[in-house]
C-alpha cells in the first residue's frame, strides 16, 4: 500500500470521527416546554418528551420544578400539572437550570451523564469523559449566578402561589418571597415593590 493510500485512509477515518462527534453533539436538543393553561392550572403537555431526552426520572424533574416554582403539582400521564398560572418563560428557565445542574457535564459539556448517590450526597458522572462532580457544588454556583436582585419602586410580573396567614398573596421571584395584599391564589399579576427586607418584599398590584 502506498503512502498516499495510507494517508488517505487516515484522513477518511478522521473525517468519519468528526462526523460522528458532530452528530452526537447535535442530537441533544431539549424540547421547549409546551405550556398551556386550564382553569387555574398550568400544564406542560410534552413533559414525557423532555424527560426522555434528558434521560432522567420524571419524578426527579417534577420535584425540582415544584420546589423552584414554589407550587404544588403532579404527573398526569405524559403531562405535568401545576397549581396556579405560571409564566411559560419562568418554567423554561427552571428546566434550563435543571439541565445545567443535573444533566450537562461541567468538564466536557456533554449530556451523556447519569446520577449516582453516595453517602447521602448526589453526584453526576459523565460517561463520555469520566468526570465526577457533586450536585451541591454546581447548584451553589448556579444560584449565585442566577439570583435576581429586585428593586424598590420597580414593577414585576409574578404568579401568586399561596396565601399567607394574614390573607396576603405569596409569590416568589428568584430568592425573594413577595407579600401582596388582595391577591388571589393562581393569579398572574403585575406588582410594584414598596419595601424590601432581606429576602422578603412587600408589593401592591398595579394595572
Amino acid at each position: 500500500m502506498s503512502d498516499f493510500d495510507y494517508k488517505s485512509l487516515l484522513k477518511r477515518i478522521w473525517e468519519d470521527e468528526s462526523i460522528r462527534k458532530k452528530e452526537s453533539d447535535e442530537r441533544f436538543v431539549v424540547p421547549k416546554a409546551d405550556v398551556f393553561y386550564e382553569g387555574r392550572t398550568t400544564i406542560i403537555r410534552n413533559f414525557d418528551r423532555i424527560v426522555t431526552v434528558l434521560n432522567r426520572e420524571p419524578d426527579h424533574l417534577l420535584k425540582f420544578l415544584l420546589r423552584e416554582l414554589g407550587t404544588a403539582g403532579e404527573l398526569n400521564g405524559s403531562r405535568a400539572v401545576f397549581q396556579g398560572k405560571i409564566p411559560a418563560q419562568q418554567i423554561q428557565s427552571r428546566i434550563d437550570e435543571y439541565v445545567e445542574t443535573y444533566v450537562i457535564c461541567q468538564e466536557c459539556g456533554r449530556p451523556d451523564t447519569h446520577l449516582i448517590k453516595k453517602d447521602r450526597m448526589l453526584f453526576i458522572r459523565c460517561d463520555a469523559c469520566g468526570a465526577v462532580r457533586s450536585i451541591s457544588t454546581r447548584k451553589k454556583k448556579i444560584i449565585q449566578k442566577s439570583s435576581e436582585e429586585i428593586e424598590k419602586g420597580k414593577i414585576y410580573e409574578v404568579t401568586i402561589t399561596d396565601i399567607g396567614k394574614r390573607g396576603d398573596g405569596l409569590a416568589h421571584l428568584g430568592k425573594y418571597t413577595i407579600y401582596i395584599p388582595s391577591a388571589m391564589k393562581g393569579a398572574t399579576v403585575k406588582v410594584k415593590i414598596e419595601k424590601i427586607s432581606g429576602t422578603v418584599a412587600f408589593a401592591r398590584i398595579v394595572t
